[in-house]
């Protein structure tokens, strides 16, 4: 009896715990997740993640979120004996899994239902489900990607290692109570290859995402300003007659200024290109350097450029008075953290541009957003694993009104459409073309780029995530709550 009552009280205020093994400010679905579950099924919410980056405002003040972080597995600094690395490969995952499994038990409150992001697979799949059952609870699994082909790209397909993370990955992702999935590819196989019935969710953008008005642009310019006057090298097209400068007025940025109250865009300013990267092999950074590199030296052809010093000052001369040319200077911002960034951010400080540059920079969760709003053009470089995910990153992108050239591949058909919110490219020439044929005539008559512009514009506000979440996964976790309960 006293269970039951238990059981009663706990349906009554309505619980569900979100489980991230990785970084949460670096998982914006699993926030947004958070956040429908707080706000749409009006449950109580437990995010169990890795600290690292911090998450979106709107869930660190929401007050029926709390945020339970984990203690991280530390990698060792000394050399070990190659002898025992099947040894630590095999003991990272089991501690993960006993401090996973004693937060998820003990630590939190008991949930109606689990919500687990996939990957990685080992061990969260294994402690969800045994927490599930200790605490009678139902758990679903969100299917990002498949982690046995992340673990591929590195290993092989045909490593022993690849072959039980698959078999695990499968036998457990059988086991949940409910799924979700990213697109209708992995649904079909998931179904077809897997024996699991998933529910498609697409990514959508939330209402944080949306066009940046002037004063907005004008703002956030301002306090990037240091940022984006430090150069990568001695000096580049952007930072010249910049560095070291302060603003104090705060009335002149790179693209903006303000007379009285009124603020402007600058109409020499450089085109703005965004790139959201994680830093990872499945992502060649290089296609974008190589395709920058070929920018330039196109337009240079174009307009009958030599590579002389004289002709050099002569255009940074041209630049400092405000003159504009057919083609614009390209102003190319990488947002992200990851592992080959010090190694890409050498590459770029070698280059010899005369038209592009290059800024890295990690950004604010609530200044993400107004960047995409107040950029040109944005640039996807991922490449998936399985070929059955998404990029996050487009689909930020839409919201904000901002079109994207992405790379091809199998399904990302799903998400950008060519020639009406974005364009697709296989190689680092495509995209230099590209550039060149949306930037032409630039900052007034780019036709190309506001037409897919205004089709990025309507893809954002058609969709959004709040809408999405509650056609397609509110329904599938009522129903999981509602069959566990009964």
């Amino acid at each position: 009896m006293m269970m039951q009552g238990q059981k009663g009280e706990q349906q009554k205020r309505g619980r569900a715990a979100v489980v991230v093994l990785g970084d949460l400010g670096r998982s914006p679905r699993m926030q947004y997740h958070a956040l429908s579950l707080a706000r749409q099924a009006s449950l109580e919410v437990d995010i169990v993640a890795y600290g690292g980056s911090d998450p979106h405002l709107a869930v660190l003040e929401h007050p029926s979120i709390r945020i339970h972080k984990m203690a991280q597995w530390q990698k060792v600094r000394w050399g070990l004996p190659k002898i025992l690395y099947p040894f630590m490969l095999l003991l990272k995952p089991l501690i993960q899994f006993l401090i996973l499994l004693w937060v998820l038990c003990v630590r939190i409150p008991s949930p109606d239902v689990f919500v687990v992001q996939n990957p990685p697979s080992i061990p969260t799949l294994l402690a969800v489900k045994w927490a599930s059952w200790l605490r009678n609870s139902s758990f679903i699994i969100d299917w990002h990607n498949f982690g046995y082909t992340l673990l591929a790209m590195s290993l092989g397909r045909s490593n022993p290692f690849v072959r039980v993370y698959r078999w695990f990955e499968k036998h457990y992702g059988k086991t949940a109570n409910g799924a979700l999935c990213v697109t209708r590819a992995m649904q079909h196989e998931l179904a077809q290859n897997w024996g699991i019935k998933a529910t498609v969710l697409y990514d959508q953008p939330p209402e944080f995402f949306h066009p940046a008005s002037l004063e907005e642009k004008h703002k956030l310019f301002c306090r990037l300003f240091k940022d984006l006057s430090q150069p990568h090298g001695v000096r580049d097209c952007i930072s010249n007659g910049t560095t070291g400068k302060e603003n104090p007025l705060l009335s002149d940025t790179l693209f903006t200024t303000q007379v009285g109250t009124a603020i402007f865009l600058k109409p020499n300013r450089p085109a703005l290109v965004v790139s959201s990267t994680s830093w990872t092999p499945d992502e060649d950074f290089g296609i974008l350097l190589e395709a920058a590199v070929m920018y330039d030296r196109r337009v240079a052809a174009i307009l009958n450029e030599d590579d002389s010093i004289e002709e050099e000052q002569n255009l940074s001369k041209a630049i400092s008075e405000g003159k504009q040319f057919l083609y614009p200077r390209l102003l190319f911002i990488i947002t992200g953290k990851g592992p080959e960034k010090e190694k890409y951010e050498e590459k770029i400080k070698r280059l010899n541009l005369k038209r592009v540059a290059f800024r890295t920079m990690w950004l604010a969760a609530e200044d993400y957003p107004l960047l995409l709003g107040s950029a040109d053009l944005g640039v996807c470089l991922h490449t998936s694993s399985s070929g059955l995910d998404l990029p996050m990153k487009v689909v930020d992108m839409f919201g904000c009104g901002l079109p994207v050239c992405a790379v091809s591949y199998s399904c990302i058909q799903e998400l950008v459409k060519a020639d009406q919110n974005g364009l697709l490219f296989s190689s680092s020439s495509e995209l230099a073309d590209e550039l060149l044929m949306l930037f032409k005539g630039f900052p007034d008559e780019c036709h190309a780029l506001k037409s897919l512009k205004n089709g990025a514009l309507e893809w954002g506000s058609t969709s959004r995530w709040a809408t999405e979440w509650e056609e397609h996964a509110k329904p599938l976790i009522s129903e999981v709550i509602n069959r566990n309960s009964n």
